[in-house]
């Protein structure tokens, strides 16, 4: 870990003026290993940010600027979006997504259950420890169709929840 009371007065005031000049944690990261010759991971960079009680900007528009304009990107009609997931039936039967849920969780994750698509497919489901939904399907290289992904998605919160 990096300790600020190695840093000389002069130090300080260069690494300041790179926070004036809107260097961000990066730049300050990259600048002390090349300029000042101490090399800092990113945390160290963090804390010495920190320490110093310096405040990094931000890039905030101006108020005087005019919003840039959005240009609307184009949509392709066919692809359902998670607006699309309300009209979908609440019932699993007349979706033919089916999802079970393991009533012991599997090594390594925190939710898993059982999956079968409209097409007979089947696979395994799990909620890993960072919180992240995967299917671990039966025959290798398959992937269900967009519509029962989303109902898949829609029955796995009316199981769980």
């Amino acid at each position: 870990m990096f300790n600020t009371k190695i840093l000389t007065k002069e130090q300080i005031a260069t690494i300041k003026s790179w926070v004036n000049e809107g260097a961000q944690l990066a730049d300050i990261q990259r600048k002390m290993e090349s300029d000042l010759g101490h090399g800092l991971t990113y945390m160290d960079t963090r804390f010495l940010v920190i320490d110093l009680d310096l405040e990094l900007k931000t890039d905030e528009p101006d108020e005087n600027q005019s919003p840039k304009e959005t240009v609307p990107a184009e949509v392709d009609p066919t692809e359902l979006t998670e607006d699309d997931i309300e009209v979908l039936p609440h019932d699993s039967a007349t979706t033919n997504v089916k999802v079970t849920v393991d009533e012991i969780a599997r090594p390594g994750v925190m939710a898993s259950g059982r999956v079968t698509f409209s097409d007979g497919q089947a696979g395994m489901w799990y909620v890993d420890e960072m919180g992240r939904l995967g299917v671990d399907p039966e025959n290798e290289g398959y992937s269900p169709c967009e519509s029962d992904i989303l109902a898949f998605q829609k029955e796995l919160q009316r199981v769980v929840g």
